[in-house]
């Protein structure tokens, strides 16, 4: 077969039965240990031993040989993971010699710092299972939910899913949050540490920290506050912490419900669990909660099952569709189309969420999630992207037999309305929710490990995919709104221009980086009109040309995300070829001689004869500058798409 037909049979093969395209996204070992202690501490004890050997399974297959356990594939090891995995392997009764938590103590011990001085979240953790001191955390008192939503520090201001966290984490904190390991907990406290437990100054170690899980130090303002709030900690106002607990409770639960018991991440909703343990709630409800986790669940025979940092449906789904709308349209592609265009329509937000669970939520009316929407948290460019992918379809007159009753109009501009909400004062676009709080609360980021996670800001990435869906919509409905579309467009185009750098690069928020950011901030230019010769086109354009590597192809590190500088990775990526080659094939064509070298890299990158995909290679997202993701169909949908775009089919 060729290249292409190959590429199309592989990405038809990802499609399950429901019409929905979905590749893991993975992570790290950080949320499974999470999930085995909040199963142990919440009461859904033992695990089923199916699950325990899976679980197993996946921490042997992503140990290093050093015995550690890295923040990401490429990664050094992390004290944080490390001491997360160890302490779970130990809760799932592996004794202390066996060889992955034996592997892993060896670590441990050989590092500079100890773990004592781990990260702040390891800290809570380790804390709820008896095995630290809370007088060694910086305080995370609830209170701050009773100040005026006036405030620039009240929690609503905060990023979503540091907001939700805090929320949990202040409950926890504040009760003294405390679940009995039994005798195992005396034997984790002498292997931790080493030393006599009791003889531990844990409160000289709260502003000590280990150096390489560290990514942001607490700035000068957040030390003084947390100085200021520990004083306070020791003699609270009772009338105000109960009623501080009794807010971030009801805050919890309300999204607990909203969200169906799923949390907008896997991060709060095991927290959610602990807090429901932790305030006495029933046991039923408690194991229901836990239940609802399965939502997060990934696995399989080759990695065992681990806990997916997202999920990620109506995003792949969206893109998978877009890809093949550019192939050949053989019987098969378009069925697929229908299915997943049907699935898409199921899965957009088509209910105002009730106002009783509105608390501190925008509208969801009209938008698309990341993952099925079951949760009930739509994001600006996962919309935008299914927009664009349903406003494609409708222009292609030969599918309305396989996709069958078409969305009604109602529905596009529900999602048009959605979008234009989440546009920001300064002309972007953020995910969730417009930006809430000022950039001074960067500065009080207390989470160390990640950057920019404190508020909800506008990127290149989420701002091109608004503008791309709008400038669509604007060129299918020219009637609907347009003075008020025309103005978004203009505005995030601005936005747009204001991100390039004077080298022509534009840098990525969340993806591995600036080839991630090139391709989606050139579409949206040329879908809104701006003519390739632009130098905001013609910027990126260059900059691309310069990163080609001699094979065609382009490879960047993920470390290009921590310094803010391009950094070439030694492999050309099959992802990153195909992001950088679709920006030349949409603004100088397939028959430009580089757009050619690239096509030819992704055809000898493809593994011909063996399914027609691509092979896993390094992670390519990225969330908070530091937490390196695998989408694990980014391999074979951008490819794809970028195969079939060259050979010059109709669609882009």
């Amino acid at each position: 077969m060729e290249p292409l037909a190959d590429a199309v049979e592989n990405l038809l093969g990802r499609q399950d039965a429901s019409g929905r395209w979905e590749g893991e996204v993975a992570w790290n070992t950080m949320l499974l240990s999470q999930y085995v202690l909040t199963c142990r501490m919440a009461g859904n004890w033992p695990l089923p031993d199916d699950d325990r050997g899976m679980i197993l399974r996946h921490y042997q297959v992503t140990q290093r040989s050093d015995g550690s356990w890295p923040l990401h594939a490429e990664a050094p090891g992390s004290l944080f993971v490390t001491v997360l995995a160890y302490v779970a392997l130990r809760v799932l009764g592996l004794p202390a010699d066996d060889p992955l938590p034996a592997g892993a103590r060896s670590w441990m011990a050989a590092q500079p710092d100890s773990v004592t001085v781990m990260a702040s979240w390891g800290r809570m953790w380790l804390a709820m299972l008896g095995l630290y001191e809370y007088e060694g955390i910086n305080p995370l008192c609830p209170e701050t939910v009773l100040l005026p939503h006036w405030v620039p520090a009240h929690p609503d201001r905060l990023y979503v899913h540091t907001r939700l966290i805090y929320f949990a984490m202040a409950c926890l904190y504040a009760r003294r949050a405390r679940f009995g390991l039994g005798p195992l907990a005396a034997e984790l406290r002498a292997e931790l540490y080493g030393c006599r437990y009791e003889s531990i100054d844990f409160a000289g170690c709260r502003g000590r920290l280990a150096a390489a899980d560290v990514a942001v130090p607490p700035a000068r303002l957040l030390r003084l506050g947390s100085n200021i709030f520990m004083r306070y900690e020791r003699h609270p106002v009772r009338a105000l912490r109960a009623a501080a607990v009794r807010r971030c409770l009801a805050r919890l639960n309300a999204e607990l419900e909203a969200s169906a018991g799923q949390g907008v991440s896997p991060v709060s909703a095991l927290l959610g669990c602990l807090v429901l343990a932790d305030a006495g709630a029933p046991r039923d409800v408690v194991l229901r909660a836990l239940a609802r986790l399965d939502a997060w669940r990934w696995d399989d025979q080759a990695e065992g099952l681990r806990i997916a940092g997202a999920r990620s449906a109506s995003w792949d789904t969206a893109f998978a569709m877009r890809a093949l709308l550019c192939a050949p349209g053989s019987p098969q592609v378009l069925a697929a189309l229908g299915r997943g265009y049907r699935w898409l329509a199921e899965v957009q937000a088509t209910e105002e969420l009730p106002q009783r669970l509105r608390q501190g939520r925008d509208r969801i009316l009209g938008g698309w999630s990341f993952s099925d929407g079951a949760h009930r948290w739509p994001v600006s460019d996962c919309t935008a992207e299914a927009l664009s992918a349903v406003l494609t379809v409708h222009r292609r007159p030969g599918l309305q037999a396989a996709i069958g009753p078409r969305l009604p109009d109602s529905r596009l501009y529900q999602a048009v309305e959605f979008i234009l909400s989440r546009q920001n004062r300064d002309d972007g676009f953020g995910t969730y929710e417009r930006t809430r709080g000022p950039a001074l609360l960067e500065r009080l980021n207390p989470t160390e490990m990640y950057t920019g996670c404190m508020t909800d800001l506008s990127h290149p990435e989420p701002t091109a995919s608004c503008v791309s869906a709008l400038a669509r919509f604007r060129q299918d409905y020219p009637g609907h709104r347009p003075h008020r579309i025309d103005a978004a467009i203009r505005r995030g185009v601005r936005y747009l221009r204001s991100c390039q750098r004077a080298d022509g690069s534009y840098r990525g928020s969340w993806g591995i980086n600036f080839t991630y950011a090139a391709c989606f901030v050139t579409e949206a230019l040329l879908t809104a009109g701006v003519p390739a010769s632009d130098p905001a086109v013609a910027g990126a354009v260059g900059w691309l040309r310069r990163h080609q590597k001699p094979d065609g192809g382009w490879g960047e590190h993920y470390t290009s995300c921590l310094t803010g500088h391009y950094v070439e990775h030694p492999d050309s990526q099959a992802a990153m070829t195909a992001w950088a080659l679709l920006v030349l094939l949409r603004a100088v064509g397939p028959a430009d001689p580089d757009a050619r070298r690239a096509t030819g890299c992704l055809v000898n990158l493809q593994r011909r004869g063996t399914g027609g995909g691509w092979p896993q290679q390094a992670a390519s997202g990225i969330f908070f500058q530091t937490a390196v993701l695998d989408y694990r169909l980014y391999k074979d949908i951008f490819p794809t798409w970028a195969l079939a775009l060259a050979a010059c089919h109709p669609g882009g």
